[in-house]
């Protein structure tokens, strides 16, 4: 489950510095990066990588507790 959570944790963040790239400057750096078709898959998959940490984070946080 560790490894799990870092993928996720690690998708989240390209996902999270590639939209504050489309909302300062307009610019989608993964669309640049790959194509669209991978880059809808890297979309999905960090969908899922929020989805996955909304559901575990409670568990896997040492500020919230367990």
């Amino acid at each position: 489950m560790k490894y799990l959570h870092i993928v996720a944790f690690l998708l989240l963040a390209i996902g999270g510095l590639n939209w504050l790239g489309v909302g300062l400057m307009g610019t989608n750096y993964l669309e640049m990066v790959v194509s669209m078709d991978i880059a809808k898959i890297v979309y999905i998959l960090v969908g899922l990588s929020a989805i996955y940490e909304l559901a575990t984070h409670k568990q896997s946080c040492n500020m919230c507790g367990k």
